[in-house]
């Protein structure tokens, strides 16, 4: 038996009835040529196959001595934990959202290995799903994504590809954190080295001053406690709405350089205008601006080892209706970010990034503190693979990752890249927010202004 770490721990208390903990992927396949109408039904029954899965997928949960365990389950079901379903007629991509919103909702089952997976058919136009399910104390977000393309292949002549429980595993690494949880476990390394921490009081100190100064002549400067009280940040209920679509990459790029910005700039800047809109339509846009949390990477050289990450707080402009004036208040938002990150030590950032979190922590763990708000809402942009992939013969059409809501933080925006397109995926708490699904037809609309502002034909 092996005892989880006090992170992965943390996910398991933090979990009741309207906040599940799990992380999931859709992934949407178009048929093999040549393929016949019983492909899906053959593909399920290979893929039951593989009954006896590899760590840690046949790991279940256990307490002893008041902490939980991981024990290797004796009575591993695999009907439980693989389902074969079909959609309703008429086999949209809208039922086929309605289904992952339904199974989002589900806690899974902690007397069995924390993780579903579900193959869809009966999709228009030739297509299937395969929509898995991890719970964050077995994986995180990025690393959930990523075991899901270990099970593909570049190869389109490829087949008998075993299903992702059924592989080897690799050294778990935590990625780019997906989830608000993920940023406010960086609490819990406060307290590790000591001497170093420590040593990073005096910069800290500066700093906070620093920005709460500047807070104070710059409206649009990002300070801790600057996120305005929204819909957004209510108590949720259990049930969850999923929505994703795909988007050029190609007309995101042409707009970064047409604004001499990165293509992150692009995307925050769309997701404020969405935000923007979507709050009108709820007569709830606040005055001052909406703050995201995105997790951003400050590596500056090809190294893979360590992580290099830090927690920036990106004004996303909302009090703005002119979209060039929006993108260029999230800019200078993000530069700011990055620069004084640039300045300070690997300690220091984490411990600023720490203390910025430390009130949605508290009010995570406590709910005592609901006025003091870091940001409203949480962006995360992860690159994913360039080139076509498959999965015994049938090509990967779009990947969309699912992620967690939690209390007062009703929304969740990740996104990643495949093939030349932006997948976002869209999961927010269902009466929290109604009608959230409109936030897609809000991203193409900032497209399509920033198009005519930059001059586009």
């Amino acid at each position: 038996m092996k005892t989880l770490s006090p992170v992965d721990q943390l996910f398991l208390y933090l979990e009741k009835r309207q906040q599940p903990m799990h992380v999931a992927g859709l992934q949407l396949f178009s048929f093999p040529e040549g393929a016949g109408p019983k492909y899906v039904s053959e593909l399920a029954r290979s893929i039951r196959e593989y009954s006896s899965p590899e760590p840690p997928f046949n790991q279940r949960l256990t307490r002893r001595f008041g902490q939980y365990q991981w024990m290797e389950d004796q009575q591993f079901d695999m009907d439980h934990h693989f389902r074969h379903e079909a959609l309703p007629k008429p086999g949209r991509i809208r039922e086929l959202l309605s289904l992952v919103s339904a199974e989002h909702s589900n806690l899974l089952d902690r007397e069995r290995p924390l993780w579903e997976a579900h193959l869809i058919e009966g999709i228009r136009g030739r297509q299937f799903a395969l929509y898995t399910k991890v719970h964050h104390s077995v994986v995180d977000g990025i690393s959930a994504m990523r075991m899901g393309m270990r099970a593909l292949s570049p190869d389109p002549e490829e087949r008998d590809l075993p299903p992702v429980w059924a592989y080897k595993p690799k050294k778990r690494g935590r990625g780019l954190p997906s989830n608000p949880v993920d940023a406010v476990s960086s609490l819990a390394r406060l307290t590790t080295g000591a001497s170093r921490q420590i040593a990073t009081v005096p910069a800290l100190a500066r700093e906070i001053y620093s920005v709460t100064q500047k807070a104070k002549d710059d409206p649009n400067f990002v300070s801790i406690f600057q996120a305005p009280d929204t819909i957004l940040n209510q108590c949720i209920t259990g049930s969850r709405r999923f929505a994703a679509q795909s988007y050029s990459l190609d007309r995101l790029k042409r707009l970064s350089g047409a604004f001499n910005c990165t293509l992150n700039d692009v995307v925050l800047s769309m997701c404020g205008h969405a935000l923007r809109e979507y709050l009108i339509s709820q007569n709830a846009l606040p005055d001052r601006p909406l703050i995201a949390m995105v997790p951003m990477s400050l590596r500056k050289d090809d190294s893979a080892g360590g992580n290099q990450i830090a927690m920036i707080l990106a004004n996303l402009g909302t009090h703005i209706c002119d979209p060039a004036n929006r993108l260029r208040v999230v800019q200078a938002s993000v530069r700011e970010a990055k620069k004084r990150f640039s300045q300070m030590s690997p300690e220091e950032i984490l411990n600023f990034t720490a203390l910025s979190m430390a009130p949605t922590g508290l009010n995570l763990l406590t709910g005592l503190a609901p006025k003091w708000r870091a940001f409203n809402v949480i962006i995360s942009n992860v690159p994913g693979p360039r080139e076509p992939l498959y999965w015994n013969g049938a090509r990967l059409e779009g990947m969309y990752p699912v992620s967690i809501v939690l209390d007062r933080i009703a929304l969740n925006m990740t996104l990643t890249s495949y093939r030349g397109q932006i997948e976002f995926g869209l999961i927010a708490c269902r009466r929290t927010l109604p009608s959230m699904q409109r936030l897609l037809d809000y991203l193409e609309q900032s497209i399509r202004e920033l198009e005519i502002a930059a001059g586009f034909k």
